[in-house]
């Protein structure tokens, strides 16, 4: 079968869309780099490709950034060199730009109002066009990434004071962007109008944070305040925190598979804690694509709220643990020859025998994206001795990319795109499949029936985009064809 099926990218463990990165902010803390640093360990599952910390001592900035987790590039001796009473700091997952160093955050330079570092979660739309707009002025780029864009639009701004360029780059931009900067001055926040990405805001000690998500704030020990708005920017100085709101408003257009998988289930995004949403999807799962069977198993860690959510809503059905993760495999392993079939999934995953052994098995994860791991997944259940294998995933099929800050595989990549639901349970060799409906989704999101999503984006599963798409790169990477271009809101 051609199509998604036959093509393989990114994670070959897990078949995943990729978050793009996560952000925190430090401000009046003595040990802020030791709070930035905590906070990215803590949203490291929004991006595990490089990490970097930027910290201002009242005098001078100190940045230290490397290629690889957080544990690995912050040892003792280089926490130490980053001094001061505020850091910004940056986990990366590349989206837009390649893996190499000169793309990893916090970005740091030197212009005409001093020194601004950044860091930049999230995707420009208008990204390309700006670009070569700034080079024909003269503008000489570091990197490939699209978040240096923005700090070419600030330096080449005449507004007098930093707050007053920022916004006048913004103003220029289209896409989905939460922003942390720090200057001589103090540490600014700001989110799209859309509020596609999550930015949260916490004080300690005295101290002002802000993160990702809130699950940063836990570790820190920090109170939650509250989110950053759409399309608001705060500034934190010694004066307190001041509260921007330059923006025009639009539809809010938050992400909904923040919901379904990246943010962390100990989350608080958009005002609603993730575990009991992803709960409420399970449910919702299991009353429209109930299935005679004898037990429900998650695939962890993806599937595990939904699970207990589909088991609660299925008295028949018993949950059990019948797939066990390996949590201590590192990002990179020996692998064997091909005499050993499936080895990418069977070394972070193995079955449990004696649970699944002779039972009818409904096995819940959290989205199905190329197929090629649900495929081994279905396979190791049956040869475990599973007598039937049906798949139920907590999400609608994923149809289209994403280019607000997702790493997605291109349409032609994507399994439900390009084959029927028939084609895909066959492919994986699931007794049967079924998804979770956009309707239900929604339900499980508001808690309610009364909302069909009006505030939140569900391009990937609707293809309906509510950011507009100018980019030429749109089209020539391969994302879509001109038989497939975007349907805008």
């Amino acid at each position: 079968m051609a199509g998604a099926f036959g093509r393989y990218k990114g994670d070959a463990v897990f078949d995943k869309m990729r978050e793009s990165c996560g952000v925190v902010g430090v401000f009046g803390h003595p040990e802020a780099s030791k709070l930035a640093y905590l906070g990215l360990y803590s949203l490291q599952h929004r991006g595990q490709e490089a990490s970097g910390i930027v910290s201002f001592d009242g005098t001078a900035f100190h940045l230290e950034k490397a290629i690889g987790l957080v544990s690995d590039v912050f040892s003792k001796s280089r926490l130490s060199r980053l001094r001061g009473s505020s850091a910004i700091g940056h986990n990366r997952y590349s989206t837009a730009g390649g893996s190499a160093l000169e793309n990893v955050q916090p970005i740091m330079v030197n212009y005409a109002l001093g020194s601004l570092a950044m860091a930049h979660n999230g995707n420009l739309t208008n990204a390309t066009v700006l670009r070569a707009e700034l080079e024909a002025y003269g503008a000489i780029f570091q990197s490939t990434s699209d978040s240096e864009t923005v700090i070419h639009l600030i330096a080449h701004s005449r507004q007098p004071y930093l707050i007053d360029r920022i916004v006048d780059a913004l103003k220029r931009v289209q896409g989905a962007y939460c922003l942390v900067f720090l200057s001589n001055d103090g540490l600014v926040g700001v989110r799209d109008p859309y509020g596609v990405r999550p930015l949260s805001i916490g004080k300690v000690q005295g101290g002002y944070v802000l993160a990702s998500e809130t699950c940063a704030f836990d570790l820190i020990e920090a109170e939650y305040i509250r989110d950053v708005e759409p399309g608001e920017m705060v500034q934190i100085t010694n004066k307190g925190l001041a509260s921007f709101k330059p923006f025009a408003k639009t539809a809010l257009a938050q992400c909904v598979f923040e919901f379904v998988y990246f943010s962390r289930p100990d989350s608080t995004i958009f005002s609603r804690p993730v575990y009991s949403v992803r709960k409420r999807l399970g449910r919702e799962l299991a009353r429209e694509t109930a299935v005679e069977a004898d037990i429900v198993i998650p695939v962890p860690d993806s599937g595990v709220a939904a699970a207990l959510g589909y088991a609660e809503a299925s008295p028949s059905l018993r949950y059990e643990t019948g797939l066990i993760r390996n949590h201590y495999v590192g990002r990179t392993f020996i692998e064997p020859e091909q005499s050993i079939r499936h080895f990418g999934v069977k070394v972070k995953l193995n079955a449990v025998k004696e649970v699944l052994r002779g039972k009818r098995v409904v096995v819940v994860d959290d989205s199905i994206v190329r197929g090629t791991t649900g495929r081994k997944i279905v396979k190791m259940i049956r040869a475990a001795g599973a007598k039937e294998v049906h798949m139920r995933i907590s999400s609608p099929p994923i149809i289209s990319p994403c280019f607000y800050g997702i790493d997605t595989p291109n349409r032609q990549e994507l399994v439900a795109a390009t084959h029927s639901l028939e084609e895909t349970r066959k492919y994986i060799t699931a007794d049967s499949l079924a998804y979770l409906s956009i309707e239900g989704m929604f339900r499980a999101v508001y808690g309610t029936a009364s909302d069909k999503g009006t505030h939140f984006c569900s391009a990937c599963f609707s293809g309906r985009y509510p950011i507009p798409l100018h980019d030429e790169k749109h089209v020539q990477m391969g994302l879509f064809d001109q038989t497939h271009l975007p349907v805008l809101n």
